[in-house]
């Protein structure tokens, strides 16, 4: 049988590939370590190649095969793997990528520096103002949105389109295509940022016809919303893991009580200031980054302790009002894009603790954990949503579908035990 091809209408060598892909990388001011990493794992994607007799190309075959033999396993020690191995799979992605669509997408990088037609700029700040102005979204909001209209709008720029009247269906369904490796979920998103820039294009007249209905629906699985839960266990054998006798420890003890025990949201952790803090009424006060509504929660004696443990004992000495800090000098609070996942990651390596890989294992896991224990200890649900900060317990209502799966999982379980038994 033929090998498919990754390539869709010319497969060079894999050499020249590479080659022009790294080309790419220079072009795109990436930085000289980021270059060496993926010049790394494509050298060994082609040295793989001819050590095992594959065709000189890249090829769907190639790298399943590659990745199958290199990519770093979870219960294989961070320390053991070579730092290529780490980035395996994105970088064979990005050469896949490059590949298909004749340019590489980098994925972090400021909106300003996204090359985009300047004839478009000053259409996409308008939008800007527009959605914050006249819709009131708000800025956590408006910045996910640019961000993808951006990638968009580049997207178009390599495609050669310089004006929006340019803008062809063939092109907003290519640049969906090219986004179909995300969860549903997120393209769904996606496709709704853009759906909604190409009505304001119709509804100003920059577009003669609404391009919006060209953007197919996103069909999201019924299962795809069940939050991702702990074993209670686990959390307790996370915070047992942290060293508190650090800065860092006590800082991230202090982070990860605030998400284990009251569900704050990691937007909310990394806002925290001084002043939301009532140590006479033992209450904690903010107004949600998510919702905008108030919330107060207790600070038991647990989280009391945490917070001046880290406060006297781990928090540099600083004028920002921001409760948590950077660790380095010059101790600044968290970026507004900062999701704290590497805390959690990191102390979650330590502890030895493996999670499910299809379960979701950020920050906000931990919340998901506190909304399940507490359904499982019959807590109604509107105290729930009182302690979770929801405007209603719609929202506390998707809680009940991991309880279910957790209770499907056990049953499972027992099942396989009876069968074994028989």
């Amino acid at each position: 049988m033929e090998q498919s091809s990754i390539q869709n209408s010319s497969n060079p060598p894999l050499s020249e590939l590479i080659s022009d892909a790294l080309q790419q990388l220079v072009k795109l001011d990436f930085s000289r370590r980021s270059i060496r990493r993926y010049q790394a794992i494509w050298k060994h994607l082609s040295d793989f190649a001819r050590q095992n007799d594959l065709d000189d190309k890249l090829s769907t075959e190639l790298a399943d095969r590659f990745i199958a033999t290199y990519q770093s396993q979870e219960d294989e020690p961070a320390h053991s793997q070579r730092g290529w191995r780490r980035h395996v799979v994105f970088g064979i992605k990005m050469l896949t990528d490059f590949a298909h669509e004749g340019h590489i997408k980098r994925t972090r990088v400021a909106r300003e520096m996204i090359p985009i037609p300047p004839a478009m700029r000053k259409t996409l700040d308008d939008y800007e103002r527009y959605c914050l102005d006249k819709r009131y979204l708000r800025s956590s909001t408006m910045r996910q949105r640019l961000k993808e209209i951006t990638a968009f709008l580049s997207y178009l720029d390599a495609r050669g389109i310089g004006h929006f009247r340019q803008i062809q269906a063939v092109d907003i369904t290519s640049f969906v295509i090219s986004r179909q490796h995300f969860r549903p979920r997120t393209l769904a998103r996606i496709v709704t940022d853009i759906r909604s820039f190409l009505r304001y294009l119709s509804l100003q007249g920059i577009l003669d016809h609404d391009l919006s209905q060209v953007l197919p629906p996103i069909r999201i699985p019924k299962n795809d919303t069940i939050p991702s839960v702990w074993n209670p266990e686990l959390v307790t054998r996370l915070l047992k893991s942290i060293d508190r006798s650090s800065g860092k420890g006590k800082r991230d003890y202090a982070i990860l009580i605030l998400a284990s025990r009251l569900g704050l949201r990691a937007g909310d952790i990394r806002t925290l200031t001084l002043d939301n803090l009532d140590w006479e009424g033992e209450t904690l006060a903010i107004t949600q980054s998510k919702t905008g509504e108030p919330l107060r929660l207790p600070l038991t004696e647990e989280i009391g302790a945490a917070l001046i443990d880290y406060l006297k004992s781990g928090r540099p000495q600083s004028e920002h009002r921001q409760l948590f800090l950077q660790l380095n000098p010059p101790f600044t609070p968290f970026g507004e894009d900062n999701h704290l996942y590497y805390i959690l990651k990191y102390w979650k390596q330590l502890a030895g603790i493996q999670l499910p890989t299809r379960q979701r294992q950020g920050l906000h896991s931990l919340r998901h954990t506190l909304a399940s224990q507490l359904l499982q200890a019959e807590t109604p649900f509107h105290v729930i949503a009182e302690v979770l900060g929801h405007v209603s317990t719609t929202s506390t209502m998707i809680y009940a579908k991991a309880d279910v799966e957790n209770l499907r999982s056990a049953a499972l379980d027992i099942a396989e035990v009876c069968d074994d038994k028989q």
